[in-house]
C-alpha cells in the first residue's frame, strides 16, 4: 500500500507543478490546459477508487475461496472417518 501512496502523492505533485507551470501558456490554451488537468484529477480519483473496490473485492473473494478451501478438507476428513467407521462395521 506505501508504494500506492507514493504513487498518489507523485500524482498531485505533478499535477501541481503543471497548473503552476502553465501561466506562462496564451488564454485561450492556458484554460485548455486547465480543463484537461481537472479531467485528468477526476479520472485519476476514479481511477483510485476503482481499484480500492478491486483491492476490497479481491481480499473478499480470497476470504471465501479460504472457507471453501477449509470446508472441502473437513469433509474429505469426515467422509474418511465415515468409510473408516462403515469397514469396521460388521455385515448384518
Amino acid at each position: 500500500m506505501q508504494g500506492d501512496e507514493m504513487d498518489q502523492t507523485n500524482f498531485h505533485e505533478k499535477l501541481f507543478e503543471l497548473l503552476n507551470d502553465i501561466d506562462g501558456v496564451t488564454t485561450p490554451e492556458h484554460e485548455k490546459v486547465i480543463r484537461l488537468a481537472k479531467k485528468t484529477k477526476e479520472g485519476h480519483e476514479l481511477l483510485q477508487k476503482k481499484l480500492g473496490n478491486l483491492q476490497v473485492s479481491l481480499d473478499s473473494l480470497r476470504l471465501g475461496i479460504k472457507y471453501l478451501i477449509f470446508d472441502l478438507e473437513a469433509t474429505r476428513r469426515e467422509n474418511k472417518d465415515l468409510r473408516k467407521r462403515l469397514e469396521q462395521e460388521p455385515p448384518q
